[in-house]
């Protein structure tokens, strides 16, 4: 119940104004209900007396006018339950949504794009009843019960009492039920995400799925998702269905109960007629509160599934700042590894062992070494995407545990070979959302990376939308707008990571410049295939299997005949003969 209560008053409190107004017209209709059936045993009653036709016209005015203010109350409580559980549900969608974003990479591996987005948007909305009417609708139907049960003591103790025992035995069975539906709608909610995980999976990766006839092999998978899925939801299903049964003939048994009583009381001429319809009406009343806290119970194992669900990522903790952070000085940054040993968790072998080099301020750094030797792993340890299991990592010689996370990532800037772009405008994607950078200073930029005829071609400039898939730019060109984004953040440590990989050589060539004037008073760190990409280095790191396999100035390096990376110069020279 704590986690309940938590979500209740951390989404609720903020908007206890209308929560209260809701509260008040969800009153105010119970009232109206329970007053309508004693008008028409009244109406009954004086009719069959031969009372005058102006009281019973007057009797049917105040009837028709209850039952208009019922209806209009019951409008109202629609429209500020849906408010409030909008208000709610996207206020949580947010905090989860930013709860994501401050999470470690470690748990983004484990999890695909669509398992979270299930979670973030499906398992929010399934908590939407949750928060307007569940607590209310179910404390609203409690109250409702309660003062039918206590009219019909008023009327008569005997059907008073037998129907209150009807009800609490009936509500004590559907209580006892409710857990039977919690798992499989755990379950039901886990392969939904799964499914949805594979699904977008699969979109991405549409071109290379069709190009290499790897369709069956999908369609495959997709059933295979599919023979599970309804067998959950057929459990979960059958378990709100046996609850629906349960309800059903207890609300049978209870009209019979009623029946035969309101027929011994006529028999003994305890009760007129007014009074039998008035019995009866309400033991059917009783059947409205129970039916209703029935499904609000229903709604509600599938809340506590979604919470379940929910809870587990909110639980999951977040890598905070220490509290004796110390600030970068301005100006290019010094980067030292000493002895750094880091493996992913789903990795036993080490993506780097024991690593340690020093790269001075306004000195650039260029890294060798093949696919999986440990250079992309070194760029996210510096960004603090993941931390070193041993060792330090250093900047300008303050350890990088004492930096925060959001003045590092400003200080740094980083260019790689995939680009991800918004669905937004050319602006925004440069600039990522920073309203402060003058639209000059992006047009300087652009025309110096050769991409103003480019810009000049779109139909509205820098206000043109972009597609977050590329479409409409070539690689070369989505890779030149990465570059304008480091240019216009304006780092002091700047990382290539196989940035030129997809220009071809004129580009790249005409590049040079730029790259020279973008590491001009800054430090840098090149990681590269092509030798000639790190000509520009002062020093050269080559790795393998995560550790060092040759460090030091590249000058020494390349002047030492029996260096690895003298070796690489030569094998390079004569294939490019």
């Amino acid at each position: 119940m704590k986690k309940y209560t938590n979500l209740l008053s951390k989404y609720l409190l903020p908007q206890k104004t209308r929560a209260i107004w809701l509260t008040l017209a969800l009153l105010s209709s119970i009232a109206l209900q329970l007053i309508n059936p004693q008008i028409i045993g009244y109406f009954i009653d004086t009719a069959v007396a031969g009372v005058s036709t102006q009281t019973l016209y007057f009797a049917a005015t105040i009837f028709i006018a209850v039952a208009i203010l019922t209806q209009l109350f019951s409008i109202i409580t629609t429209y500020l339950s849906e408010n409030v559980a909008w208000t709610a549900t996207n206020a949580l969608r947010s905090d989860l949504v930013t709860h994501c974003l401050s999470l470690d990479f470690c748990f983004f591996k484990s999890r695909t794009p669509g398992e979270l987005i299930e979670r973030v948007d499906g398992d929010v909305n399934a908590l939407s009843q949750f928060f307007s009417q569940l607590v209310i609708n179910i404390l609203g139907n409690v109250i409702l019960l309660a003062g039918i049960l206590i009219i019909l003591f008023l009327q008569d103790w005997r059907i008073g009492a037998s129907l209150t025992i009807f009800s609490f035995i009936a509500l004590s069975i559907l209580v006892s039920l409710r857990p039977l539906a919690i798992i499989p709608w755990t379950a039901y909610r886990q392969v939904s995400a799964e499914f949805f995980g594979f699904i977008g999976e699969y979109i991405v990766g549409l071109e290379d799925i069709r190009a290499n006839g790897a369709v069956n092999f999908v369609m495959h998978r997709f059933y295979k998702f599919l023979q599970p899925w309804l067998s959950i939801y057929h459990k979960a299903r059958f378990a709100d269905t046996t609850v629906w049964a349960t309800t059903v003939g207890l609300f049978a048994v209870g009209n019979a109960l009623a029946l035969g009583i309101t027929a011994y009381l006529w028999n003994q001429k305890a009760i007129s007629i007014g009074t039998i319809y008035v019995l009866f009406h309400y033991t059917n009343l009783l059947q409205e509160p129970i039916e209703k806290i029935r499904e609000e119970l229903e709604n509600f194992q599938q809340a506590e599934a979604s919470i379940y669900r929910i809870q587990e990522i909110l639980d999951h903790p977040v890598k905070r700042d220490v509290t004796n952070l110390q600030a970068l000085e301005a100006g290019a940054l010094s980067v030292e590894f000493d002895n750094v040993c880091f493996s992913y968790e789903s990795d036993n072998q080490r993506a780097l062992n024991n690593l340690s080099f020093y790269l001075p301020q306004n000195q650039v750094l260029g890294i060798l070494g093949r696919t999986g030797s440990g250079k992309t792993t070194i760029t996210r340890l510096l960004l603090k995407f993941y931390e070193p299991q041993s060792g330090y990592i250093r900047l300008n010689n303050i350890p990088s545990p004492q930096i925060s996370s959001k003045e590092l990532r400003t200080r740094i800037g980083i260019v790689t070979q995939d680009v991800q772009l918004f669905h937004t405008t050319v602006r925004n994607n440069l600039t990522f959302f920073n309203p402060a950078i003058d639209d000059t200073e992006i047009i300087d930029i652009l025309t110096e990376l050769g991409l103003y005829k480019w810009l000049s071609s779109l139909p509205n400039g820098l206000d043109t939308i972009l597609a977050s898939d590329s479409t409409g730019l070539s690689a070369g060109q989505a890779q030149l707008l990465a570059f304008a984004r480091v240019f216009l953040k304006n780092p002091s440590l700047v990382i290539l990571d196989e940035a030129s990989s997809r220009l071809d050589p004129n580009t790249e060539k005409s590049l040079e410049a730029a790259i020279d004037k973008l590491l001009l008073g800054r430090t840098g760190i090149i990681i590269a295939h092509r030798l000639q990409t790190i000509q520009r280095a002062n020093q050269v790191l080559i790795l393998e299997n995560g550790q060092v396999l040759e460090y030091g100035r590249r000058q020494d390096l390349q002047n030492n005949y029996h260096s690895h990376f003298a070796q690489l110069l030569r094998t390079n020279l004569d294939e490019s003969k």
